[in-house]
């Protein structure tokens, strides 16, 4: 197993998550980007999220996941009505070495700065041709 030479994620305690971190580190071809979100860092992508104002804002959040981590982040209307910031579907691409916590606290976080700011939320129903032209 050999380590990056950048600071990675401690490991979950044994049965808490299913981020097969031990697979991806003893794989030499892996992409370990993603072991780059150690706690401190995703605090601060957490709260970053939570401070998002704007729809391109949001979009340039999740390119920059894309491109840093390897995670893409999808925000989609849910098959039923949307009512509420609930009726979005929000999720993060499976991934292995990408925390099982980390994939329920970022939908979440998203969901907050959609709830504060529901501009944003229309913007992302327009997105997907919902309000096109009414």
């Amino acid at each position: 197993m050999t380590m990056p030479p950048f600071p990675i994620r401690k490991e979950c305690p044994p049965g808490a998550c299913d981020c097969q971190r031990e697979s991806l580190l003893e794989d030499p071809q892996a992409d370990l980007r993603v072991l780059r979100l150690t706690k401190e860092e995703e605090k601060r992508l957490l709260e970053r999220i939570e401070a998002i104002s704007t729809y391109a804002e949001l979009m340039r959040i999740g390119q920059r996941l894309e491109e840093q981590l390897g995670v893409s982040v999808r925000i989609a209307p849910g098959p039923n009505e949307v009512r509420t910031v609930r009726g979005f579907q929000i999720e993060l691409g499976d991934r292995p070495g990408l925390c099982r916590k980390t994939r329920q606290t970022v939908p979440a976080a998203i969901r907050k700065c959609l709830d504060r700011h529901p501009e944003i939320a229309f913007a992302i129903l327009n997105a997907h041709d919902l309000f096109a032209g009414q």
